[in-house]
């Protein structure tokens, strides 16, 4: 959607400030500070240290005229990224009429070219701004040295790292396109990745130090500028009595880190950090004890109700029928409390023993989602009760256990059988937010009603109820530009126009096809600015890397109030989804080829990474046929972060919450905003990190 629920400021200090969010947390600080424009570095400059993986951290500094605001990700050991607001004190927003101090945005990138050892530094190449408009767009070279308590940087610079021109720029020697720097020219749009300026125009050396003082948190800065402030842009040329910059950093708490500077000899420096470890988020579990396996075989007393209620409390599947075929015993179910579903099996399969005679052998979980058959797993009943009791055992029943895919019609009598008929609401604050347009700081806490009637075990009704509690939207004026039909520009109005609002209220159809075809119907109100219907077809063989989706889709836009009368808008939108699971660092890449809500037509490339405490990290970037129609921002592109509640709560849960983030609302490249997709509901055709949880669950 075009408002994250929550800002990346929030998430970040409500993840700093919280004790679990710190485990595994890194004790080394030295090297370890965000600089003035986010990501490891001093102040002015980078470094060549990297966070540790699966590090997520939010910046804040003032350094006059610039205000900046930072987010910064590690999403692999070699790789940093991240977005930036730098807010100008003294210049006007160059597309507002109204007075409104300048704000620009940017994406930096730095990639790690050989790690530290003994005798040889840490060295990255980087590039700021390179996504935006380039206006403090710089390129380095940079390396990275530490000796006991001090931590030594020496760097090239070009671009705005390069402006004190100390030499002539070394790559001219290969080519003269170096020698000159194409600049940000007024009244681009800014967005595009200004390849023909890398490494070129002026370059300076540029360094620094830190030490670790005797007192753990206090960490002190000495650093070498390589910009001279006499080429800022917009002709905001700024003092500099020295490039020397002298500064300190104070520990607070794990997670929240103070500095203080003096710069260009003449100017104060203050900011802020709030961090944390997406990759090493965890949660002291106060869950039910698995049940203890008994010795022998019971007698069972026919009460299969009363065992799938103990499946369901303990074991966390949400039973749909239980059979007995010959010795075998099969329980169809949902997941419902545990992410993984080795840990369900091997409780349920305590429960099982406990409550069945010994003639059954052999424990089968048919899993399910939505009514759909995802996939089946097999224990032998004697091995599974050998392992829960001497670890000596366990190799035997893992080598035994297996799982597979393709379905047989279910055979074998009915023991249980539940009525997947149903209601189920929850109550949540939800807090809607933009930052980074003309209007400044629009906000919105709401209310939410969500609520959800299951018709049967494929299909379902689900209504949102949205209510304002309290926000600014007074102060939305502002419609970008834009020769495309309005979208999604007038998001504005929909978040203004009512204080109760119908966010959804759709029905919802699956099926599975065969073996590996799935399919999804769905219709209503779709989503907060459009209605519709539309359908969704997946391919996704069982335990494969790769998948392929469709999904069509006719919708109309909805009025501002939220309710049920429409606009004149309506159109065709839908795409052909690829998914692929590489094995490379644990990347799952998407790419969307279709026509988008405005009627452009292109591609959307996804790429996120999902870490061992489930967090999931990804962005995306949408490329359309919309061209100089987009206006400012030039492209769709964002990121999002996916968190487990499991990783909060001390009771397990498979539930999760997203934050989406865009540094721009336009209407280009827009995307229906689908309450589900086929994808999300197919999660467990991969068998995923079962493996690896199953040794976590037999200890």
């Amino acid at each position: 959607m075009p408002y994250g629920r929550l800002t990346p400021l929030a998430l970040a200090i409500g993840l700093a400030m919280t004790p679990i969010a710190q485990a595994g947390a890194r004790d080394v600080r030295l090297g370890q500070g965000e600089s003035d424009f986010g990501g490891k570095g001093l102040m002015q400059t980078p470094s060549a240290r990297m966070a540790p993986l699966g590090n997520f951290a939010f910046s804040a500094s003032r350094t006059a005229p610039y205000r900046r605001y930072n987010l910064f990700f590690q999403p692999t050991e070699w790789l940093e990224a991240g977005f930036r607001y730098v807010e100008v004190e003294n210049r006007q927003y160059l597309a507002a009429t109204r007075d409104r101090n300048n704000l620009d945005k940017g994406i930096d990138i730095k990639l790690r070219l050989r790690e530290e050892s003994r005798y040889w530094p840490q060295v990255a190449v980087g590039a700021r701004d390179m996504g935006g408009t380039g206006l403090f767009g710089a390129e380095y070279l940079v390396a990275s040295k530490r000796w006991h308590d001090v931590d030594f940087t020496l760097g090239i610079g070009w671009g705005y790292l390069g402006n004190q021109e100390d030499f002539t720029n070394p790559l001219t020697h290969l080519d003269d396109r170096f020698e000159r720097r194409t600049g940000f020219s007024p009244g681009d749009d800014g967005g595009d990745l200004n390849l023909d300026s890398l490494f070129s125009g002026r370059a300076a050396v540029f360094g620094g130090i830190e030490y670790q003082t005797p007192w753990d948190p206090l960490i002190l800065q000495v650093e070498l500028e390589g910009n001279d402030y006499q080429h800022e842009p917009q002709r905001n040329h700024q003092n500099q009595d020295s490039r020397l910059n002298v500064g300190a950093r104070y520990r607070l708490t794990d997670g929240i880190e103070l500095k203080a500077g003096w710069q260009r000899g003449d100017t104060a420096m203050v900011g802020v950090s709030f961090s944390t470890n997406l990759a090493t988020l965890s949660q002291a579990k106060r869950d039910p004890q698995p049940m203890p396996a008994r010795d022998a075989p019971a007698e069972h007393t026919g009460d299969w109700q009363a065992l799938s209620q103990e499946l369901d409390g303990n074991a966390g599947i949400a039973v749909r029928r239980l059979r007995q075929s010959g010795n075998t015993v099969t329980i169809e179910g949902e997941p419902s409390r545990y992410r993984s579903l080795a840990d369900s099996e091997q409780r349920a399969g305590r429960l099982l023993h406990n409550h069945l005679d010994g003639d059954v052998e052999t424990f089968r979980f048919r899993w399910q989602e939505r009514g759909l058959e995802l996939r089946e797993s097999v224990h032998e009943r004697d091995a599974l009760v050998a392992a829960t009791h001497s670890a000596d055992d366990v190799p035997l029943h893992r080598h035994g256990l297996y799982a597979h895919g393709a379905f047989q019609p279910a055979e074998g009598d009915i023991l249980y059988e539940s009525d997947p008929r149903g209601f189920s609401y929850n109550l949540e604050p939800v807090l809607e937010q933009n930052f980074g347009g003309p209007d400044g700081y629009l906000y919105r806490l709401s209310a939410n009603l969500d609520s959800e009637y299951r018709l049967g075990a494929n299909s379902w009704l689900s209504a949102t109820l949205t209510y304002t509690v309290d926000d600014n939207l007074d102060k939305y004026r502002y419609i970008g530009p834009s020769d495309l039909p309005r979208v999604r520009t007038h998001i504005g109005d929909y978040l203004a126009e009512t204080d109760l609002g119908i966010s959804n209220l759709q029905y919802t159809h699956t099926t599975r096809l065969s073996n590996d075809w799935y399919a999804m119907g769905y219709g209503g109100l779709l989503e907060t600015m459009y209605a519709g219907a539309g359908g969704e077809l997946l391919y996704r063989p069982f335990n494969s890397d790769v998948a392929i989706g469709v999904d069509m889709n006719w919708v109309r836009q909805r009025d501002f109030d939220q309710r049920f009368e429409m606009r004149d808008y309506s159109t065709w939108t839908g795409h052909l989804t690829g998914y692929w699971q590489t094995d490379f660092e644990d990347v799952l890449a998407k790419v969307s080829i279709g026509r988008y809500l405005a009627g452009d037509i292109g591609m959307t490339f996804d790429v996120s990474r999902e870490f061992d405490s489930g967090v999931r990290l990804g962005g995306w970037a949408t490329f359309t046929d919309a061209g100089d129609d987009f206006g400012e921002g030039s492209f769709d592109k964002g990121i999002y972060v996916s968190l487990p509640f499991d990783a909060f709560f001390v009771r397990s849960t498979r539930q999760r919450a997203q934050l989406a983030w865009r540094p721009l609302t336009r209407d280009g490249g827009a995307q229906l905003a689908r309450r589900t997709t086929l994808y999300d509901l197919t999660e467990e055709r991969q068998m995923g990190r079962y493996w690896e949880d199953y040794d976590d669950a037999m200890r």
